[in-house]
């Protein structure tokens, strides 16, 4: 694998009319472990996450969900105060982000105005994956939301995405609340949020 500190990472902040360009970057990922979340005393004792390979890995696609594709953002949201960045290296598009921000009627906004931005989106090229890309472009993402005085990032993900909780650790997120029942339709997958503060955070841009 090449030397990471010789890869050079240009993030480019770009208008939302770049949706699609931006879902050119896949973002599917094959789940080869997953999250089983155990309670303690009920939950009242708060809850434990427990990596489990699985026998049968399989290929989740957030993108391949009706109306979750970038493509239909414009259409379900109010996405003009929504930030959209690209990752670009050698002279192509690797990765990308989008930040939701100040939109009236987004449930994972929790109301709270302007205090809160959302990681609505992060994705890097598969073969890209591990380099660095990720962390870039998730502190362009933070510098973003800091500029607009946000105190906190807040970034949902499931119990089948454990190399993204591991990242959002990385990143230094916090887990803030586990909901076993947020997907009516997908029982097996339990609903992850992540916290970061963003105070002292500098605009980059």
């Amino acid at each position: 694998m090449p030397d990471d500190a010789r890869m050079s990472i240009e993030i480019v902040a770009e208008p939302l009319t770049a949706l699609a360009e931006y879902a050119r970057v896949p973002i599917a990922f094959e789940v080869e472990e997953v999250f089983d979340v155990a309670l303690r005393e009920r939950g009242l004792g708060g809850f434990v996450l427990a990596a489990r390979r699985l026998d049968a890995p399989y290929v989740k696609d957030y993108d391949a969900i009706e109306d979750e594709s970038p493509a239909h953002w414009a259409r379900r949201f109010d996405v003009s105060n929504w930030g959209l960045f690209a990752a670009h290296s050698e002279g192509r598009r690797v990765g990308g982000a989008v930040v939701a921000f100040d939109t009236a009627g987004l449930d994972m906004l929790e109301g709270r105005g302007r205090e809160l931005a959302v990681l609505w989106d992060i994705r890097v090229a598969p073969e890209m994956r591990g380099r660095g890309v990720g962390s870039t472009v998730f502190r362009a993402a933070e510098a973003w939301a800091g500029a607009r005085g946000c105190r906190w990032l807040k970034v949902e993900t499931q119990n089948v995405n454990v190399p993204a909780c591991r990242f959002y650790a990385r990143q230094g997120c916090e887990l803030g609340a586990v909901n076993r029942f947020a997907y009516p339709q997908l029982p097996h997958e339990v609903q992850l949020l992540w916290y970061k503060k963003l105070s002292g955070i500098a605009a980059t841009n």
